[in-house]
């Protein structure tokens, strides 16, 4: 066990050096003048001598190895670096967004899944009847809707027309905590997320449940007397519960991607809208820290995943000498 979570953990902390490495450079690569974050209309009307010394002021005059060099010592103390546009620390900035993105995120994460598997069940267990070709025309056409038309959608309908919901935001003016009136703001946003994520993850999961059905044990078991929905319950769900974490691992990506989406659509202050900000006035210490943070959810999910797999199955973890199969763990 402690062997696996040092290779693992490992693993991790190669992964966001190969992250920063390529984020830093790509970022400073990219067309644009950063200054423009930080000093705004000003920089029209300086002059070339002002201009070098703002650039010089910033340490954005060192080649590019040098910065990220220095970046690195920063983080090695805790110090991230300012935010050119908010002109405060980036840790300040983000732990003003963060709270709102994990709420949406987490909030969208588990209704997905819950109804994932709630279709899935229900398509398996009524396969090739009416109830499951439904449900499968239904869910593809949810799927192939883009999420910014669905949402600028119902927002037309249900906050311009029928003025049921809010349209943008995370909360009233002044009901910063007021549970309710955030929960509120989340509708619109998380039923977006909703119809345009949970089919994919439904579709995989009843075929994965589909393939079980077709088992020889399946047979012995309905044999024996045990109806279709305790089978698929107690057998066929059991067994495919590794593929349904590693589903649910795999989705992380496209929920924390889909989640950036709505809070552009939505004006939602999250990440999303603050990564964009960060990208488009060149905020590069901002934007190293989103990146960061979203691709170290991405890559601890999937770390996760195998992790929970091995302690499922234990045949699936691999010995030192590269092998698939632990066959002392079998016995």
């Amino acid at each position: 066990m402690s062997r696996s979570f040092l290779i693992k953990l490992v693993t991790f902390i190669i992964s966001m050096c190969i992250l920063s490495f390529v984020t830093f450079f790509a970022a400073r690569s990219a067309p644009g003048d950063p200054l423009k974050s930080f000093y705004g209309e000003r920089v029209e009307q300086m002059t070339p001598e002002e201009h070098d010394q703002a650039i010089q002021r910033l340490g954005l005059d060192a080649p590019v190895y040098v910065q990220y060099a220095s970046w690195l010592q920063g983080v090695s103390h805790g110090d991230f670096g300012i935010s050119y546009k908010y002109k405060e620390p980036v840790t300040k900035v983000i732990g003003d967004y963060i709270g709102n993105t994990l709420l949406l995120g987490t909030f969208s994460y588990v209704i997905v899944f819950a109804l994932a598997l709630l279709l899935a069940l229900c398509c398996a267990y009524y396969e090739d009847r009416w109830i499951d070709f439904t449900l499968c025309k239904l869910g593809t056409i949810a799927y192939y809707l883009p999420p910014f038309w669905l949402g600028l959608m119902l927002i037309l309908v249900f906050n311009v027309n029928l003025h049921l919901l809010p349209g943008s935001g995370a909360y009233d003016p002044g009901y910063a905590a007021d549970p309710l009136n955030r929960l509120e703001h989340m509708i619109l946003p998380i039923a977006v997320m909703v119809l345009s994520h949970v089919w994919y993850y439904a579709y995989m999961i009843r075929n994965k449940l589909l393939d079980e059905v077709r088992e020889e044990y399946v047979l012995l078991a309905k044999s024996k007397g045990l109806s279709r929905w305790r089978v698929l319950i107690t057998h066929c769900l059991r067994n495919v519960w590794p593929t349904i974490v590693n589903i649910m691992a795999i989705s992380v990506n496209h929920i924390i991607g889909g989640t950036y989406v709505v809070e552009a659509v939505f004006s939602y202050p999250g990440l999303g809208s603050l990564s964009i900000e960060s990208a488009k006035y060149h905020d590069y210490n901002l934007l190293m820290v989103i990146v960061l943070l979203t691709g170290a959810m991405v890559i601890f999910a999937g770390l996760m995943a195998q992790f929970i797999n091995e302690y499922i199955d234990p045949r699936m973890k691999a010995d030192e000498g590269g092998a698939v199969w632990q066959t002392e763990n079998l016995h």
